[in-house]
């Protein structure tokens, strides 16, 4: 007769074989994980507002340094717009403008979806369809406001007559407008 060793089996195996994990385990394992990834994914993921304050202040980077281009070649650039998107245009020596394609910063970019420019104020014109914006190497630079939506959030880009862009301040903006001086 065989000498079995009852210490080391386990109750409903048959020997030599090893236990796995029950349902239970298992479901409460899975559990635990989806859990975990969605506080991941939610701390991870901006919310709209920070996310439309990222996309303002990198426009608002991009005019300054197209403006600051222009000045330095002395080539007018213009700024479009088709409201989920917008592009940088260079004026060539002939009479005509070209997409700017050389310089990867001023590259055609698409807004997140769901965000759009909203509107374009320059010297106090409103401009809602075909928005553009010219920056001269010549003569005054012009004031502008460009504003840009997400959901009910929204959040504007200010060039000043002295060459100065930067994104407004929220106490800037009232009711969501942006506040005219």
């Amino acid at each position: 007769m065989e000498n079995i060793d009852y210490r080391h089996t386990r109750p409903n195996s048959a020997p030599g074989m090893d236990r796995g994990f029950t349902l239970i385990e298992v479901m409460v394992v899975l559990v635990i994980m989806g859990l975990f990834v969605g506080l991941v994914s939610t701390i991870i993921r901006p919310d709209d507002r920070t996310l439309l304050r990222l996309e303002t202040a990198r426009l608002a980077q991009l005019l300054d340094l197209a403006a600051t281009e222009s000045r330095l070649t002395g080539k007018s650039i213009a700024w479009t717009t088709e409201g989920s998107g917008y592009r940088f245009w260079r004026f060539g020596t002939e009479t005509d403008w070209s997409e700017i394609r050389d310089v990867d910063s001023l590259r055609p970019r698409t807004l997140p979806p769901g965000m759009k420019i909203a509107g374009l104020r320059v010297e106090n014109t409103l401009y809602q369809d075909k928005m553009r914006l010219e920056f001269h190497s010549f003569g005054p630079t012009l004031a502008f406001v460009i504003e840009l939506s997400l959901g009910a959030a929204s959040d504007a880009v200010e060039g000043s007559p002295i060459g100065e862009v930067r994104v407004l301040p929220d106490e800037r903006k009232t009711h969501g407008e942006t506040a005219l001086r």
